[in-house]
């Protein structure tokens, strides 16, 4: 294995800007420079773009950015130490202490384990202390291959008087990581970090930290226990910083803590009987926690994972709070928050919103297969077998009379016409469980499994009463209150294990679905009939407004919540077969396409506005784009919403204007370019997204000229004009 660092890595008391995003450019420089990666402007876009997402600045004066890159050819450490110090976003000022990671994209396991042990070490005083007095690279070196245990450790221990163990040291138990210091003993400034680094050599990094057994005999039988679990979307170096600053803090208050890190080193699972007898479980998170119904019931913090490096005494207090707060927020078994979702995961609303987010979800494969089927039974068939299907294949009232053809005796009927028939009735069952998918993955998202079966109830009773899909989100929601609400209270453990699977479940549909056929259903009902009636009414003008605001809202946000608003609008309608359904669903699919295919070709016609990785997205996106997934344009839109939001709203509204004035339909409701041969006026279809793209493309590059930014390969260019 190469080295992680070498002292032309390092860069020693030089002034390397104000700007983070200059000090990262300089060291992916010397990156590319020592042959260690490939691409300057694709490892700079991928660093930019990481350190955009969250700051990578902890308290202490340190910065860790990083990333990963197709660009980077091995695993590489480079380090600043600046002067002055570059702020990285840290609540106590700029950093001086700056460790740049670069990881390929396919890093092995041994190096993904060194990152995230330099990570850790980065919280020790005595380490950090080491770095600052370091006085050339090889130094700094000799201290970083010491802390990671892979030689070093030995000149460097010579440069001061070593010190006794401290808190930082740990031992491995059974693959947990147990600190065992007494006390915040630490090395004296100078000194290097020799002693405590070949006792970290011996971390698990992918392991759990938690408080020793020793250390738990001996405290009072009422010790607070608390387990934690940190992830950041790298999983490098946040991940296990935040796990070794909050178990540091804990055992300084003297509370058990057990905490299992999601990183990219690993992930070894708390043990059930570990989770069970916990207090309280923090979530130091910004992805999605790994099955998270392991936790459910407990009283619950959760924080992006920053938080947990930046603030963990008060994460650990405010644990041990709602540990004793009976009405504290606890964790649902069906949840996957992220920190996006962190600010409002208590409140209704939030809860409300991302339910509402995981229904339709599910629910878009169930429309997706159902359509394309009954799409496919059209071209074998023809339009007339959505009215003959059943007959053909003998079905009375959703049962197979055996009067009908069969694949055996098709009778007077074709082999075509038969396997039409079937793909038809396949499909229009498949399109027939949209509502109660809908409804039981709203109640999944609200309260876990015990709203599924609910859900799915009062979304067959939105059915039959005519409510539609307004009807299935009502009683999604319905079923999915009220089982949350039956699983708060504590009860004793012989009627507890009944809840989920008996009571909740029963109670839960009788309320649910009895309000829905009783007192909601109807007026829903009403709605629905006054909503089709209206669509019924549109042409000319007023179609066109729709397909403006249905083209603008997919463009709005590229897969998001008012994207999906409109495509489950349109999906919703598709099921009533009627025509302008079938215009809408076609204007929504068009306008769904433009925005990554502008990207592609926007990073196609003007490319020296673009770094290669930007370019090397748009190459994706043409297929993305023509596949009508518009998360393909995501990346463009992460790093420049200011312009891409804009000229993606206006060219996609663009789209749906077009299609819908050209009476455009389309009887299925995904696909893209490749169900073309399913679309009426299939000629304006494509002529729409073309159109769309051309505004689209050409708003953005106006936009982009506008901001007059030399980057990518522009500002490459003229780098290399200067040397």
């Amino acid at each position: 294995m190469s080295e992680l660092i070498t002292a032309d890595l390092v860069v020693l008391d030089q002034d390397l800007g104000e700007d983070r995003f200059d000090l990262i450019r300089n060291l992916s420089e010397k990156v590319v420079q020592q042959g260690r990666a490939t691409s300057l402007e694709g490892l700079y876009a991928d660093a930019k773009a990481r350190e955009s997402k969250t700051d990578t600045g902890i308290p202490g004066g340190i910065a860790i950015p990083h990333c990963r890159s197709e660009s980077v050819t091995e695993a590489t450490l480079a380090m600043a130490r600046p002067a002055p110090g570059v702020d990285f976003g840290a609540k106590d000022g700029p950093a001086d202490l700056i460790f740049f990671i670069a990881a390929p994209e396919g890093a092995d396991q041994e190096h993904l384990t060194l990152l995230s042990k330099l990570a850790r070490s980065l919280v020790k005083k005595s380490f950090v202390a080491s770095l600052r007095s370091a006085e050339d690279p090889q130094d700094v070196v000799d201290l970083v291959n010491g802390a990671l245990g892979l030689g070093g450790a030995s000149e460097a221990s010579d440069a001061g008087a070593s010190a006794g163990p401290s808190s930082d040291q740990v031992s491995q138990e059974g693959g947990s990581k147990t600190p065992t210091g007494e006390g915040s003993t630490s090395l004296a400034a100078g000194a290097t970090a020799a002693s405590s680094a070949d006792t970290a050599a011996s971390d698990d990094d992918h392991g759990t930290t938690s408080a020793t057994e020793d250390a738990a005999s001996t405290k009072d039988s009422t010790e607070k226990r608390l387990v934690a679990v940190t992830a950041c979307p790298t999983g490098i170096a946040h991940t296990y910083m935040a796990a070794d600053s909050l178990a540091q803090v804990a055992e300084e208050k003297g509370i058990r803590l057990d905490v299992e890190t999601q990183g990219s080193s690993g992930n070894e699972a708390l043990s059930q009987e570990t989770i069970d007898a916990a207090d309280a479980v923090i979530f130091a998170v910004s992805v999605d926690v790994r099955d998270r119904e392991r936790f459910a019931g407990k009283p619950v913090i959760e924080s992006p994972v920053k938080r947990g490096i930046d603030e963990p005494e008060a994460m650990i207090d405010e644990a041990i709070a709602a540990s004793e707060d009976p009405n504290a927020r606890r964790v649902s078994g069906s949840k996957s928050a992220n920190a996006s979702a962190a600010s409002d995961e208590g409140t209704w609303g939030g809860r409300i919103y991302r339910s509402l987010m995981t229904g339709v979800s599910y629910m878009i494969p169930f429309v997706a297969a159902g359509g394309l089927l009954v799409a496919i039974s059209f071209i074998l068939g023809g339009y007339e077998i959505g009215n003959n299907a059943n007959d053909i294949l003998g079905i009375s009232d959703d049962a197979v009379t055996g009067d009908g053809a069969s694949l055996f005796n098709l009778g007077d009927t074709s082999l075509l016409q038969y396997l039409a028939a079937v793909a038809n009735v396949i499909g229009n069952f498949a399109i027939g469980l949209l509502v109660p998918a809908l409804a039981g993955y709203i109640a999944f998202g609200m309260s876990g499994r015990p709203g599924i079966a609910p859900g799915f109830a009062a979304g067959l009773v939105a059915n039959t009463v005519g409510a539609g899909f307004l009807g299935g989100i009502v009683g999604g929601l319905l079923a999915g209150v009220v089982a949350y609400l039956l699983a708060k209270p504590k009860l004793p453990r012989w009627l507890a294990g009944m809840m989920p699977v008996v009571i909740i479940p029963l109670l839960a549909t009788m309320i649910s679905s009895g309000l829905m056929f009783l007192i909601l259903g109807q007026p829903i009902a009403w709605i629905m009939t006054v909503l089709n009636d209206f669509l019924m009414s549109m042409s000319g003008a007023s179609a066109v407004v729709l397909g403006l605001i249905l083209g603008a809202m997919m463009g709005a946000d590229l897969g998001g919540p008012i994207n999906k608003a409109a495509y489950l609008f349109a999906t919703a309608g598709l099921s009533a077969g009627n025509d302008v359904s079938k215009e809408i669903m076609a204007a929504v699919i068009a306008a769904g396409m433009v925005t990554p295919l502008a990207m592609a070709l926007a990073t196609t016609i003007r490319k020296k506005h673009f770094t290669e990785a930007e370019i090397s997205n748009g190459r994706a996106a043409w297929l993305l784009g023509a596949s009508f997934i518009s998360e393909g344009a995501i990346p463009f839109a992460a790093a420049d919403p200011l312009r891409v939001i804009p000229s993606s709203m206006v060219g996609s509204a663009v789209a749906g204007a077009v299609c819908m004035g050209s009476h455009v339909a389309s009887p299925a409701p995904h696909g893209g370019v490749w169900i073309v041969f399913l679309v009426d006026n299939w000629p304006m279809y494509l002529i729409s997204v073309v159109i769309g793209t051309i505004v689209t493309a050409a708003v953005y590059l106006v936009l982009k000229g506008l901001g007059n930014a030399k980057t990518g390969n522009e500002k490459a260019d003229e780098v290399a004009a200067a040397s």
